[in-house]
């Protein structure tokens, strides 16, 4: 078959291009050599109508979810088409979105309307494995990505920080907003909650105060695993940001107080949104639970279980 197509027009078969198995045994007698060739050009008749129907269609790559015949290989392989067979359901769901074919469960009812365009389709090797890759697909609404590395956990790796980047993206387009990380925006927002803490007083005050420290766990949480002196480091940023420089924090590669936003270190904001939102659940719930556990009265002592004489 062709290793290589360009222009594809792909028709995609949730169907098996075989001869199909009666649903109850059968036996067939055959008493002569004519009879058995009979028998066999059938079969290969049935298998050059399933494959001229594919080529009437207009396809030259087929990608089949079922069993492909030997003899239909064959006739595939001398019409030139490219076929794969036995592949995935949903890789077969995600080429149909990707090439905007239609996914056909019988040969019968192929038209050129049903068939997925690409640029590109070739078969390649990639270390001891055959991949066939479909490329320049007119409106892709599905993409695969290939990571490979030498090792097993470095592949492992590379998929974690493949899905966090992706994740990010998301997140910036569900809300296309940023911000400066490096610690800027927790070291901003302590300032502002702390000036708002002087302006309620009473045992308030300091619950504000204690949250607004909490905030700061995270620049302190980059300086300690930076190797960087914390105490340092939040002296550092406490006064740049108390000279309105609201995007100053750690570069954890030198140590020293850096304009984040300049230094391209950005983070979306509904990342930010949600690791503090989900903080102060967390928070609340433990203190609920101490509250609970508080409140409820100890078990009466078993009679002989103190300590001491009885007058």
């Amino acid at each position: 078959m062709p290793k290589r197509v360009e222009k594809a027009k792909i028709a995609l078969i949730d169907a098996a291009l075989e001869v199909e198995k009666t649903e109850f045994s059968a036996e067939i007698k055959i008493s002569n050599p004519q009879q058995m060739q009979a028998f066999l050009d059938e079969e290969t008749k049935l298998m050059k109508d399933m494959v001229d129907k594919i080529k009437a269609s207009g396809a030259n790559v087929v990608l089949c979810q079922k069993g492909i015949d030997e003899v239909a290989q064959s006739l595939l392989s001398k019409a030139g088409i490219l076929t794969a067979r036995r592949i995935k359901k949903s890789d077969i769901e995600k080429l149909s979105r990707a090439t905007g074919g239609r996914i056909i469960t019988n040969v019968e009812d192929l038209r050129s309307g049903d068939l997925g365009f690409a640029g590109l389709v070739e078969e390649r090797r990639l270390g001891d494995d055959k991949m066939i890759f479909i490329q320049e697909a007119k409106d892709p609404k599905s993409v695969s990505i290939l990571i490979r590395a030498g090792l097993e956990r470095l592949v492992d790796e590379a998929e974690r920080a493949l899905k966090d980047a992706l994740s990010v993206v998301i997140d910036v387009v569900k809300k296309p907003k940023i911000v400066a990380g490096g610690g800027a925006v927790e070291t901003e927002l302590a300032k502002r909650t702390r000036d708002f803490a002087t302006k309620i007083g009473g045992r308030e005050q300091l619950a504000v105060e204690a949250f607004a420290d909490s905030l700061e766990s995270i620049p302190r949480t980059l300086a300690d695993n930076a190797g960087l002196d914390q105490i340092d480091i939040l002296v550092g940023l406490r006064a740049a940001h108390e000279n309105k420089n609201i995007w100053s924090g750690i570069n954890v590669y030198n140590g020293e107080i850096t304009d984040m936003w300049k230094a391209g270190v950005l983070e979306p904001v509904k990342v930010k949104e949600h690791a503090i939102s989900s903080a102060v659940e967390v928070a609340s719930m433990i203190l609920r639970i101490d509250d609970v556990i508080a409140a409820a009265k100890p078990p009466p002592m078993p009679k002989g279980a103190g300590g001491g004489h009885m007058d």
